[in-house]
């Protein structure tokens, strides 16, 4: 009987040992449930209006994409660099637009709308390193002062002369 209550006893224990995370009950923390709500708007108004005179500047021949991060449109991983590293600088970074040709999808011109928050002093130092990793990556770049009023026209214009 004294054998039964040993055997018992450490099918018990074994037991136990496995049921019990690692860490013992301490460590075990759930993790938070934050709470969301959809956006009324995809777009501020200036950016939409925009993107409608971009839609008739370009929509026949790009597809075009908007509030678009940047490890979406350029790789980091090159070799001999660091790429979490490379990808940690980039991750939090997007650029306004995109167009991408419609056969493959490409990314073709990033385009900055830039309003006055682009006048601050960690916005300029952002925007130039934007710009620097999308030099470097082989992906032009079109910045464009937002007055709020564009003419299709000179827009396409403005893309064609950026895409040559």
């Amino acid at each position: 009987m004294t054998i039964f209550y040993i055997i018992t006893g450490i099918i018990i224990v074994i037991a136990m040992a496995v049921a019990i995370p690692r860490g013992g009950f301490a460590d075990v923390k759930e993790k938070p449930k934050y709470a969301y709500q959809k956006k009324q708007f995809f777009m501020s108004r200036a950016e939409h209006e925009f993107y409608d005179v971009l839609v008739k500047a370009v929509g026949n021949e790009y597809l075009i994409f908007a509030q678009v991060h940047l490890p979406t449109i350029v790789d980091e991983k090159i070799k001999g660099q660091p790429w979490k590293a490379a990808r940690a600088h980039i991750d939090r970074k997007s650029v306004d637009f995109v167009l991408c040709d419609k056969v493959y999808i490409s990314p073709k011109l990033a385009i900055e709308l830039d309003d006055r928050t682009h006048e601050r002093e960690n916005r300029i130092e952002r925007d130039g390193e934007v710009e620097r990793i999308l030099n470097v990556a082989g992906l032009p770049l079109l910045r464009l002062e937002n007055h709020g009023n564009f003419n299709p026209q000179e827009l396409a214009s403005r893309i064609r002369e950026k895409l040559v």
